[in-house]
């Protein structure tokens, strides 16, 4: 049985957790590109972060992705829809490794997802809650079309939470 459906891109293979990622998991959160997602982490709270960002799965039937390329089989870091007990809104986010970085992999993993969800869940509107310092993800963030809403529940003085097109619009070809 498999808990993470499997999905296919262009370049990128989005599949479950595998111990093997560890090593690379551990070294990101040991450095200050973590800062975003709350790091730097030891790698107890590395290995903590990275299996809860799949445990959703198990208690909401959606959650993220370890991103792989296709043609290496490298990982590349993780995506998919973050919703842990204290985020409100369903949190469309993405975590690359710096040598992923700077060439598409997060948008082109994001829209997967996002289409995932929408196509397969009851999910009516997603967010992406990002630090308010963190300029390459609210580049992302508007590239995918999202739009600043200052008025969400989870917004606060480090949050800006980005809201992404409706499920019912994007059903509807609005994409």
């Amino acid at each position: 049985m498999r808990l993470v459906p499997l999905l296919e891109t262009e370049r990128l293979r989005l599949r479950g957790p595998d111990i093997a990622d560890m090593p690379a998991v551990i070294a990101y959160w040991a450095t200050d590109r973590s800062v975003y997602e709350g790091g730097p982490r030891n790698p107890n709270g590395a290995y903590e972060d990275y299996t809860s960002s799949f445990a959703c799965w198990l208690v909401r039937g959606y959650g993220c992705w370890a991103l792989e390329e296709r043609v290496s089989g490298s990982f590349l870091g993780i995506a998919g829809v973050f919703h842990p007990n204290w985020v409100i809104e369903p949190d469309l986010g993405w975590t690359l490794l710096a040598e992923a970085e700077g060439k598409g992999y997060a948008h082109e993993a994001a829209l997967a997802a996002r289409d995932w969800v929408y196509r397969n869940t009851e999910i009516a509107s997603l967010t992406s809650n990002i630090n308010r310092e963190n300029a390459r993800s609210i580049r992302l963030a508007a590239r995918l079309g999202a739009t600043p809403d200052e008025d969400a529940p989870d917004a606060d003085d480090e949050t800006i939470i980005y809201r992404h097109i409706s499920q019912a619009d994007y059903l509807k070809g609005a994409a």
